[in-house]
């Protein structure tokens, strides 16, 4: 790599297992950055979102459903991607609903630019009263009934609340990563990370290689990996922790490969013919 020296790159994640345990080599200086330098951030998916319309930060993670409102600013690495394949974000609710139900409840959602918000939008056909909960408040909120004063019927969880939810008393109304592959056959493309196009080939180039070494390290050492990434497990024992990263981290993440990339190209198309995401968006990888 021609990279410059101390070159810095700052990165922004999402402080949960999944996210840490893919960025945790580079995190932990445990593979050579060949003269870059990482400066890590966490923040929820949604900051981030909100965040990339002023290109704050050269490697951020990101929504596939934001990345279709900001491919003019990033493109999608060829690696680091969450992928449900066959499962993915649920909504829950204090009883058990019929899904066309929920047309007409209010549902608590982690952000409208999420792929969870855009896959729900996909999967009831329609728009829907909505509340904006921060996503680890989501089941919480959700059994109480109300946020901030207002009534919430049901939430769209993400992250860990995935397998947690129970604890809290919830009834699962829909996994939409199930509904999603009985529709497409395809994995649900949730999360992915982007790099600013205007670093320039060179450097977008190597910023990618590196980041796919990290991936591969963490999953090499995985008993470290994982260890820092309960960190950032909001209540999770080690089992659930390593079942957690395993749904999201994984050969989906080491490379998006030929199915990873159509059902990305899947889900933009669907969420513009859906009249979600406002143009055509043909999904663009640094390699």
């Amino acid at each position: 790599m021609n990279s410059p020296e101390n070159r810095l790159i700052r990165v922004g994640h999402s402080p949960d297992p999944d996210d840490a345990f893919m960025f945790y080599a580079l995190a932990a200086e445990k593979i050579d950055t060949q003269g870059y330098r990482f400066e890590h951030e966490m923040v929820d998916i949604e900051s981030l979102n909100r965040r990339a319309f002023e290109s704050q930060l050269e490697l951020t993670a990101i929504s596939l459903h934001a990345y279709a409102h900001l491919c003019d600013r990033y493109v999608l690495c060829t690696c680091g991607a969450s992928m449900g394949d066959g499962y993915g974000p649920m909504v829950v609710a204090r009883e058990a609903l019929p899904i066309a139900s929920l047309r007409h409840k209010v549902i608590a959602v982690p952000g409208t630019l999420t792929t969870a918000y855009l896959a729900l939008r996909l999967c009831l056909d329609s728009e829907f009263e909505h509340v904006v909960v921060p996503f680890d408040q989501m089941l919480e909120v959700t059994h109480a009934g109300q946020y901030q004063g207002q009534r919430v019927d049901a939430g769209l969880v993400i992250h860990e609340g995935q397998l947690t939810y129970g604890e809290q008393a919830l009834q699962l109304v829909v996994d939409l990563g199930s509904w999603w592959q009985q529709q497409t056959g395809l994995p649900l493309p949730l999360g992915a990370n982007a790099l600013r196009r205007d670093l320039g080939p060179q450097v977008i180039a190597d910023v990618d290689r590196l980041l796919r070494a990290s991936i591969r390290y963490g999953l090499e050492h995985r008993s470290d990996a994982l260890e820092y990434a309960m960190r950032f497990g909001r209540g999770l024992d080690r089992q659930r922790a390593d079942r957690f990263v395993g749904m999201y981290v994984n050969d989906w993440t080491v490379d998006f490969g030929t199915r990873g990339r159509q059902a990305v190209a899947e889900l933009l198309e669907r969420g513009f013919a859906a009249g979600v995401i406002p143009q055509h968006v043909t999904p663009e990888f640094c390699g």
